[in-house]
């Protein structure tokens, strides 16, 4: 059990990223030999793959969170040392966390509203629930991520710790990002 845990917070938004950018690949290069071989067009290729897609994209930002990638400015922080960098990595992360906290709200009931309105997708008859809990799902992931690397900053900060980040062979790597 524990193997499984750890394989999970380790790998399950790259798995979860590269099966449905291969399920996407195979789905349009299925599209494009029927439409351009067969000269038949499939309907439910196009919604399967902005599906995939939806969910890639709202994974991607707990991916994000957990590598330490994200958009910004870094010459400003440089200027501190080890502990000051962590400082401000803290509270990068707790006003993170407050927003993605305050979302999720927000994204159940969206969820809630598909879930009463029954509504499901033109093409393949799917219920929209299962598109449109990815915000859900992936903003408590999110926040659940932030908590890692908060606490890992906060370590960091405030501890005797190294800002280090796990890798998947056991090993540990500093974070790069600020």
């Amino acid at each position: 059990m524990k193997k499984i845990l750890h394989w999970l917070d380790e790998y399950l938004e790259e798995f979860l990223m590269v099966v449905f950018l291969i399920g996407m690949t195979v789905i349009m290069g299925i599209q494009v030999l029927s439409r351009y071989v067969l000269g038949i067009s499939l309907s439910w290729s196009e919604e399967i793959t902005r599906y995939l897609f939806i969910w890639s994209a709202f994974l991607s930002v707990s991916y994000c969170t957990k590598k330490c990638i994200s958009i910004k400015i870094d010459q400003f922080i440089q200027m501190f040392p080890k502990r000051g960098k962590a400082m401000f990595k803290v509270l990068n992360l707790t006003v993170e966390f407050i927003f993605f906290v305050y979302l999720i709200p927000y994204a159940f009931l969206y969820l809630k509203a598909t879930v009463e309105s029954g509504q499901v997708s033109p093409a393949c008859g799917i219920p929209m629930y299962y598109v449109q809990s990815a915000p859900l799902i992936c903003f408590s992931l999110t926040a659940f991520r932030i908590v890692q690397r908060w606490t890992i900053e906060w370590k960091t900060a405030f501890g005797h710790k190294k800002n280090v980040e796990k890798t998947g062979n056991g090993g540990e790597t500093e974070c790069q990002q600020s």
